[in-house]
């Protein structure tokens, strides 16, 4: 079967490479020179199943309102009018009750989990390297209410049978001794032993060339217009190269997927969540990270990859822009220096944003659109990385006609439909968001 993947991000590049794997012509279309140039290439590096967690929970409206205050607030909302950021923010907060959260957390938990299991797989088959560490996640907690509040996701984590260590501030040093001189400054903290890190630029190129070796073909510098098509199937792709048909495709373009999506009657809720990230070079191997520690003051990641730390965070709700704003950057470099103080080079440090796309639930959007051979894998937020492997996995299984190894039936867009069904249509040309 001859499959287009539209988007060469570590989504897209995992659906190829799955799909070539099971025998499937693969054609990847992206506008960028390369693989994981644009969301996927500096993100925090952390492949944390057990801490894939929606945003939408419990008294984080409460939470956001103090969060708009700080110094260093993890979440910023831009001050112009946005009818799509209005709407998206809405979906949210419904989403913010103790039954939703329960549900939501559960289904990204189960796909995470499924991932990381498709990760150790392939990593075995291949030989991949990306500067991978299989070390665990520390989620750090500075006062005692944040560690009272960690007890809605352990009751997740135990219904889900997923491996977890609830740590006083000594148990958390011995895990990450880097953080010794400061350790006045931990309550506890909650460990994830099963968790990885890994270099998600480096794994994605790699991968890219292990898909090229099986036949899939990358257009590089490749501008995608339109799907062309009606509501029964698609026909072609509209692109700066010409015409290119296929027998499926897989919507893999993250934050730019609803507009090739909304021609044909879908509304994807996915909207450009702003994150930003330093990657600062090791200078002092004794303070410096063993994996991943999460700070949860300030909903930063700080995570070892080979010899650099990689910081990052934060969520700017402002449409579609990758300004570096100095301010962000300031607060990425106070939490890694207030607790790994000294061990990196804050004066080498590398500064990069990237649009994270985010679903009001928290799951991504995997599986089947309502147009039979039009296949959506898009919708991760700050778990693309984590859910690469899995997603990718549960696409290949779905083209090929074979059902997926876990429970899909919510993973995608069906529970975001609504009663009216969408009229056949011709695809008009549609412009990057």
């Amino acid at each position: 079967m001859r499959v287009v993947v539209l988007g060469a991000g570590v989504i897209g590049v995992t659906s190829a490479y799955y799909l070539a794997r099971e025998g499937h012509e693969v054609t990847v279309i992206d506008r960028q020179p390369g693989p994981a140039l644009e969301t996927s290439f500096a993100n925090a590096g952390e492949i944390s199943p057990g801490y894939a967690s929606p945003w939408a929970a419990p008294g984080i409206p409460m939470k956001a309102a103090k969060w708009l205050f700080m110094q260093h607030a993890p979440l910023i909302i831009g001050a112009r009018p946005d009818l799509a950021k209005i709407e998206w923010v809405a979906r949210m907060l419904m989403n913010c009750t103790s039954a939703a959260y329960g549900v939501n957390k559960s289904r990204m938990v189960r796909l995470a989990e499924y991932s990381r299991d498709c990760l150790i797989a392939l990593r075995r088959d291949t030989g991949i390297s990306y500067d991978e560490r299989t070390q665990g996640t520390l989620q750090l907690f500075r006062t005692e209410k944040q560690v009272e509040a960690a007890e809605k996701d352990i009751k997740v984590l135990k219904a889900d049978g997923v491996p977890f260590e609830v740590l006083d501030a000594a148990a958390c040093v011995a895990a990450e001794p880097g953080l010794a001189p400061n350790i006045g400054k931990i309550a506890g903290g909650l460990r994830l032993p099963g968790d990885e890190t890994g270099d998600c630029f480096k794994f994605t190129n790699s991968l890219a060339d292990m898909a090229k070796a099986l036949g899939v073909t990358f257009l590089w510098n490749t501008e995608i217009t339109a799907l062309e098509g009606d509501s029964t199937r698609i026909a072609a792709v509209q692109t700066s190269a010409g015409r290119i048909t296929a027998d499926s495709f897989v919507l893999a373009m993250g934050s730019y997927s609803p507009a090739l999506a909304r021609p044909f009657g879908m509304r994807l809720p996915v909207y450009p969540v702003k994150g930003y990230s330093i990657t600062v070079p090791i200078v002092n191997e004794e303070r410096a990270p063993v994996s991943t520690v999460m700070d949860e003051t300030f909903k930063i990641a700080i995570t070892r990859l080979g010899d650099r730390i990689r910081v990052g965070g934060m969520a700017e709700i402002s449409g579609f822009n990758n300004h570096l704003h100095p301010k962000r950057q300031a607060t990425l470099t106070h939490s890694v220096e207030d607790l790994f103080g000294g061990a990196g080079d804050q004066s080498r440090a590398t500064f990069w944003s990237g649009l994270r796309p985010m679903t009001p639930d928290g799951t991504p959007l995997v599986g089947r659109s309502t147009v039979p051979n039009l296949y959506l894998n898009t919708g991760h937020g700050t778990l693309g990385w984590t859910m690469a492997a899995g997603s990718g996995r549960v696409i290949a299984d779905m083209v090929s006609g074979r059902v997926a190894e876990i429970d899909t039936a919510d993973l995608g867009y069906a529970r975001y439909q609504r009663r009216a069904k969408p009229q056949p249509i011709a695809a008009q040309p549609v412009a990057a968001e």
